[in-house]
């Protein structure tokens, strides 16, 4: 391929004209509106001057859409999400009973939870640990629109501009309704129409679900409530409506309206909640109800379509850094609804790039609507259809919070990433006083054996408040640094990585702290002195008391080395860093067991859990790690054994683990395998089994018969198609390395990250890298390996250079 430094890169498909775009999202003051902490008082944002809605042709090719509206009874499997990042909803699209289920994503129940039962557990319930619980419902009742009076329905998920749009007819009337939650108006905006001579006649009804009053203001026409739960937790939340005819009054807690040619429903509301561990986690001058009323309020005084020119401006800013091309589908598929199609291409075996690709932005579609300016994503994110998520929608940090962000930085959503590096700054406190008091409890049988203890760790599972939940999880700090360290190698910003940085020292201090050193034998009959990890459990499998885990000695090595680099970075505690890359080099690293031939995950050559198990624990060093990689790096027997585990884990799994699956495989560079398991992850779900639901969120099967939605999966299985596309490590790009056949006709992606502090561009045609462009975000030196070649390429920071291969 031919190397042209300074080329521009291209706009490729999906992304047409964005950089004029991107200006007037800047111009209009959309970004400017990031890193609100909590339910707080919003900058006045500037209005479009012109309109940043997307052509038609444009806007359907990140479309989905069904034939038929969502039950109020399967919400969370048939209902369309919206979100601004703090809050979220879940629409019917109903004609005649419009129904949102409304979550912000700091309603948690529970508290701090810094105490440990007899049995050496957190405690782990609704009330002492907490859980996401729903902020309010919202009905827009229309009794003259029953869906078996309307004809032509559909409703579209606008995913490159946030948007959800119905539309039916009624009797030579078109009405349509727009959907939309804003991030810059903070509020979910609902705007009614209609052509042909129709007209709205209902109510609007705001509910809350923890027995709250709902009152109205006729004066204003607003409609609100307050309350506090349990813990203290002070919220509210308020909604209004107007028309420019007809007319819309108040009767009780009700807002009516009659005869209305157009109507705008406009919704807030919110929490006292801080990220504050000095301030108990409240922000004790808030006011959460008198704040949702002055949003919608002042949202309202603004017509319905310059609110939606606001929240396209502020959406599109962020959807249109990336686009993908997967290929063609055929005209046939392209008939279908998207239910109709994930059936079909389950059923029939055929590839349907256009919706495997779809896949992939809907996972991005997420991300933007639900992480940005608050809390991150737990199990579930900002979607919910009760006040009983299973396991409470909270932050499992074994594997479930760490791949909902494996997505971010390599699908160009980098800033949705703030909001776990948000968390794990605000949560650092509480988690290292709890830390220093209870770690060393009698009561916790992951105790350290030398009865010293420093730094921070974190439970299995965390709350807002600082609080754990079920056992300790002594590796989980290091993985959560993993997450944070990973974000400073994409971005090489040496700002944020200082930021961080105490989140990474104190995990080496508790890892020094807890460390034993023991003496191993290998294969030729030589004795050495090794380091290994105090007892503990293989997630969450197996012996609940083994020392030098696999899992946990990858995490700890890989903690080491990045703290290491850190330090060098950043010029801070130079000599601690050299010493702990000392004991880096004395920790234990897993051998293959003669026994099974696998790479083991426990210091013994038998199999002591499941063969089949969800987690791979024991494979973090191949995938999210690299120290086990299909190169001359990896001796050739621990690749092997990596690469026997992982088979006999299977290709059946669910959700998150095949999407783990999936990307262990893209590692190996095995893709059919890899591509295997995203089209099992889009498999139908029915009846509660594993696979995708109508609204395409992923189900889990719990139990026969019962599924539920567990989010991690939306976004561990696009990450896997981008890492089949481009695989990086610093100083080391590779193009296609686990490229499908269903593919490889011809296809191109934009905006990928790669660690190293660059942004890929590249197309190919069949199954070869036509063109490729790197563009430098900070990172300076790397080489691009494509088709087998090594391209060595040195930019500056803005810099970017385009590799082409000879016609």
């Amino acid at each position: 391929m031919d190397i042209q430094p300074g080329a521009t890169p291209a706009d490729r498909p999906g992304t047409t004209g964005r950089r004029g775009f991107l200006a007037l999202a800047a111009a209009t003051g959309a970004a400017a509106l990031g890193g609100l902490p909590a339910f707080t008082a919003s900058a006045a944002p500037l209005r479009p001057e012109r309109s940043p809605l997307l052509p038609a042709a444009d806007a359907a090719k990140n479309q989905l859409w069904w034939q038929a509206p969502g039950s109020a009874g399967s919400m969370i499997s048939q209902g369309l999400p919206v979100g601004n990042g703090r809050l979220g909803a879940l629409a019917s699209n109903d004609p005649a009973a419009e129904l949102l289920t409304v979550t912000d994503a700091t309603l948690w129940t529970g508290g701090a939870n810094d105490t440990l039962q007899d049995d050496g557990q957190f405690p782990y319930g609704r009330d002492d640990f907490g859980s996401l619980t729903l902020l309010a419902q919202l009905t827009v009742a229309i009794p003259g629109h029953d869906l078996g009076g309307v004809d032509g329905y559909r409703r579209v998920l606008d995913m490159a501009q946030g948007v959800v749009t119905t539309t039916y007819d009624i009797a030579g009337a078109t009405y349509q309704r727009q959907l939309f939650a804003s991030r810059p108006d903070d509020v979910i905006v609902l705007a009614f129409s209609q052509r042909g001579g129709g007209s709205y006649t209902g109510t609007v009804s705001l509910a809350g679900t923890h027995g709250e009053t709902t009152t109205a203001d006729p004066a204003s026409r607003t409609a609100s409530f307050a309350a506090a739960l349990g813990n203290g937790l002070r919220y509210g939340a308020a909604v209004t409506v107007s028309s420019s005819s007809g007319k819309v009054a108040v009767d009780g807690g009700t807002l009516t309206f009659t005869g209305c040619r157009d109507l705008t429903v406009v919704l807030s509301g919110g929490t006292d909640y801080a990220p504050d561990a000095s301030a108990g986690f409240r922000d004790p001058a808030a006011d959460p109800h008198a704040l949702a009323v002055t949003k919608v309020r002042t949202a309202a005084r603004h017509s319905a379509t310059t609110l939606l020119h606001t929240h396209v401006a502020d959406f599109r800013a962020v959807f249109e850094q990336f686009g993908l091309n997967l290929g063609a589908s055929s005209a046939a598929q392209r008939e279908l609804d998207t239910w109709q199609r994930v059936q079909a291409r389950w059923r029939d075996g055929v590839p349907d790039p256009e919706l495997e690709a779809g896949y992939l932005q809907y996972g991005r579609y997420l991300m933007i609507s639900g992480s940005r300016g608050s809390l991150p994503m737990g199990l579930q994110s900002v979607w919910l259809d009760g006040n009983d998520p299973d396991w409470m929608g909270d932050y499992h940090t074994d594997i479930n919070i760490q791949m909902n962000y494996w997505l971010a930085d390599r699908a160009a959503l980098s800033e949705c990433f703030d909001a776990f590096a948000d968390y794990c700054l605000a949560q650092l406190p509480s988690w290292t006083d709890t830390t220093r008091r209870l770690f060393e409890s009698p009561a916790n049988r992951y105790r350290n054996s030398g009865g010293k203890v420093a730094g921070w760790t974190v439970a299995i599972s965390t709350n807002p408040y600082g609080g754990g939940g079920w056992w300790w999880h002594p590796a989980g700090n290091a993985w959560l640094c993993h997450n944070l360290y990973e974000h400073y190698e994409f971005t090489q910003d040496r700002d944020y990585l200082a930021k961080v940085y105490p989140l990474l020292k104190g995990a080496v201090q508790f890892w020094e702290a807890r460390l034993l050193t023991t003496t191993v034998t290998d294969a030729s009959g030589a004795s050495r002195e090794v380091l290994v990890a105090d007892s503990d459990w293989s997630p969450e499998q197996g012996p609940l008391d083994a020392k030098g885990i696999t899992y946990a000695q990858e995490l700890v090595w890989n903690l080491f080395g990045h703290y290491r680099t850190a330090t060098q970075v950043l010029g801070a505690d130079t000599k601690y860093g050299a010493a702990v890359e000392a004991l880096r080099d004395r920790l234990y690293l897993p051998v293959v067991s003669p026994t099974t031939g696998w790479l083991e995950e426990w210091m013994s050559p038998d199999n002591l859990g499941e063969t089949t198990h969800r987690h791979l624990s024991p494979l973090f060093g191949l995938f999210p790690g690299d120290r086990i990689r299909p190169d001359d790096s990896t001796p050739k027997d621990i690749l092997a054994g990596a690469t026997a585990l992982l088979t006999a884990r299977g290709m059946n799994s669910f959700g998150w683990a095949n999407a783990w699956r999936s990307l262990c495989w893209a590692r190996l560079k095995d893709a059919e395998k890899a591509y295997q398991l995203v089209v099992t992850n889009l498999r139908p779900s029915a009846g509660g089994s594993n696979g995708s639901a109508m609204n395409l969120f992923d189900i889990y099967q719990v139990e026969q018969g019962r599924g539920i939605f567990q989010i991690d999966a939306n976004f561990g299985t696009p990450a896997a198609v981008l890492e089949m596309l481009v695989y990086s490590r610093p100083g080391h790009v590779e193009l296609l390395p686990a490229l499908p056949a269903a593919w490889a006709a011809a296809g191109s992606v934009s905006g990928v990250g790669v660690r190293g502090g660059f942004v890929a561009d590249l197309a190919w045609r069949d199954g070869k890298v036509t063109e490729a462009t790197l563009r430098s975000v900070g990172g300076r030196n790397t080489t691009v390996v494509a088709a087998g070649t090594a391209h060595p390429v040195s930019l500056r920071p803005g810099e970017s250079t385009t590799l082409r291969h000879p016609s």
